[in-house]
């Protein structure tokens, strides 16, 4: 059963910008905070790093790699995670999960985002 499904990914220069999409299925969205997580490619085996979470009350939090230049919202009636990502830097290629920042539900895709020129 799939849970997350996540979109938007893609290959961008350095300094530009993507947006991403997540949907979750299943009830209660609203009661839980939502994060974007990523791997970096190459390692496989390490966990994934939360770079933003948006809580249930629409508050925001941001790893300091990305604070400043990503902007994660919310919508609970689409059941709809976004990670708006402007001056995008090489070292954010990564794959891209979405999920709860709380008790997680099993990992989606992801989408594939590749900074480079």
């Amino acid at each position: 059963q799939v849970h997350v499904v996540e979109s938007g990914g893609g290959l961008v220069q350095p300094g530009g910008s993507l947006r991403l999409s997540c949907v979750m299925a299943g009830s209660l969205f609203a009661n839980y905070s939502m994060g974007w997580y990523r791997r970096a490619p190459g390692t496989p085996g390490k966990q994934r790093d939360l770079v933003a979470s948006v809580f249930s009350d629409h508050d925001t939090a941001y790893a300091t790699s990305v604070k400043g230049r990503f902007t994660i919202s919310r919508d609970n009636v689409k059941k709809a995670v976004y990670l708006q990502m402007d001056n995008l830097k090489p070292e954010d290629t990564a794959v891209y999960y979405c999920n709860r920042d709380g008790p997680l539900l099993p990992w989606g895709q992801g989408t594939q985002v590749t900074v480079s020129s």
